[in-house]
């Protein structure tokens, strides 16, 4: 746990606020969570409230949890979208990123 001396900071305060979103956008319970990141229920409810902040391991955990970038989680990246590839084969991956240039493509067309 880490105990920022700037708890009201804005960065910061949005912390708790996306750790909370991404909960329950998630449908866990704070116990869950702890469950998952070898913590108390406590300490999540410190860090959604923004009264404690998670340790740069802790942070790496919940990007993880939640497929999200640390730097979403921190507030630096506004977009939080991501797609998880774990068990697709190489080509599969390849096929995907081929698909996403071609609908970017056809967006920017039609604007």
């Amino acid at each position: 746990m880490v105990n920022y001396p700037y708890t009201e900071g804005t960065i910061m305060v949005e912390f708790g606020k996306t750790l909370k979103e991404l909960r329950q956008k998630a449908g866990i319970t704070q116990q869950q969570l702890a469950e998952r990141l070898w913590l108390s229920k406590a300490t999540v409810s410190y860090y959604e409230q923004s009264l404690r902040y998670p340790s740069p391991e802790i942070l790496l955990k919940l990007a993880k949890i939640f497929h999200v970038s640390t730097d979403y989680l921190l507030g630096n990246e506004e977009k939080k979208q991501t797609i998880d590839v774990t068990d697709l084969k190489e080509e599969d991956i390849q096929l995907l990123e081929h698909t996403i240039e071609v609908l970017r493509k056809k967006n920017l067309n039609q604007k």
